[in-house]
């Protein structure tokens, strides 16, 4: 009877070892080898939603509350001629990004929630602009509003990023509609949109002859993606987004493609109640990493160059809920580790890369760090 006990454990323990890992199941390491330092250089700042650099140095910094902040050589000065936002819940002031080729056509873009058009409320609008050495936006032009208007107050998205080819990708919430907006594409939200510089659609976009539906979109079934990156090897976008309670997920953008929400999920309600038995679904994209428990990810940003060699090809993802940044080891489109970057800082709400190579977190309530190698 012992003999067959001790048999039956040792294949107990041998088939345990040779599970495969679920993607959730990667150990966090905290924090990482830590060679150096944060340095808060934006203070007195209260939701620094979205940043970017001028060709001279000069940051832009967008604050939900509707403020365009330009900061060069420890000055900010507050940008004029913003348009107004509907600043309610997770809408305002959201992110900003300049053209591939801005210094030779100066145009700036930037997201934000807006009243403009038909019901009471807002939703998401992309606008191009630019910026005069005044400090004042001109030349400004509506690209895309979302619709209809609502008054509630969660998921806008909204992040934005340029391509290799020149078109831009942006990201717009479902607007708290789970169960209407993800899986419909003929409503707004809950999807990844593909415009030209100018706003108008491509000619490839994958449901530009389909009846009915906005053209603008490229990708359907998403949550609330609040961060988008460029690879800078494959030229593909990734991003990722908010789950419910469990679920935040890392998706690599393809045409045309469902990412499930909410048929499929890794989540459950925040009541801890179930809202789908699935988590697969034949047609439906899978994650290529999602965390369980929930980290509220926003912003990110692959690292490039030799500023900080130990983490170039990562990817850094700001953390809302457990207020550091998150290191994600990458070989190839596979997660493999993860660290703890600038563990305790605050609410990350964004992470960026300056043309510069450095590294540069946005924390709610506090201001902008950037962190520098020791």
């Amino acid at each position: 009877m012992k003999t067959y006990l001790s048999i039956v454990s040792l294949l107990i323990l041998f088939a345990s070892c040779q599970a495969p890992k679920k993607k959730n199941d990667i150990a966090l390491n905290s924090p990482v080898t830590r060679g150096y330092k944060t340095q808060k250089v934006v203070d007195n700042l209260s939701n620094p939603w979205g940043m970017t650099w001028l060709p001279d140095g000069a940051m832009l910094i967008t604050e939900k509350s509707g403020e365009l902040i330009h900061f060069k050589n420890g000055t900010k000065t507050e940008v004029k001629n913003v348009p107004e936002v509907y600043n309610r819940g997770q809408g305002g002031l959201l992110d900003i990004k300049l053209h591939p080729n801005y210094k030779q056509n100066g145009w700036i873009y930037i997201t934000h929630a807006s009243t403009d058009g038909d019901g009471n409320g807002g939703h998401t609008k992309l606008i191009r602009c630019k910026l005069s050495d005044e400090l004042v936006l001109t030349d400004i032009e509506t690209l895309y509003k979302a619709t209809p208007n609502t008054t509630k107050g969660q998921h806008f998205g909204s992040r934005i990023e340029f391509d290799n080819d020149g078109f831009i990708y942006f990201s717009i919430g479902e607007r708290g509609e789970r169960d209407v907006n993800p899986q419909d594409k003929t409503r707004d939200g809950g999807k990844i949109y593909r415009l030209n510089d100018d706003g108008s659609i491509p000619k490839d976009n994958p449901f530009v002859n389909e009846t009915g539906v906005k053209k603008a979109i490229y990708t359907f079934g998403n949550r609330n993606p609040q961060g988008m990156d460029l690879h800078p090897t494959t030229g593909k976008i990734w991003i990722h987004e908010h789950g419910p309670k469990g679920g935040d997920e890392v998706n690599i953008v393809k045409k045309g493609a469902n990412y499930g929400w909410p048929v499929i999920s890794y989540g459950v309600n925040y009541s801890g109640s179930k809202f789908t038995e699935k988590t697969s679904q034949e047609g439906m994209e899978q994650p290529i990493y999602y965390w369980v428990p929930s980290i509220a990810p926003c912003g990110m940003t692959f690292v490039t160059g030799d500023v900080y060699p130990d983490w170039k090809g990562d990817l850094l993802v700001g953390s809302l809920k457990f207020n550091y940044v998150e290191l994600l080891e990458l070989e190839g489109d596979k997660v493999t580790g993860r660290k703890k970057i600038a563990e305790d800082i605050g609410r990350v709400r964004n992470v960026e890369q300056a043309p510069d190579g450095y590294i540069y977190i946005a924390v709610e309530g506090d201001g902008i760090y950037k962190v520098i190698p020791e």
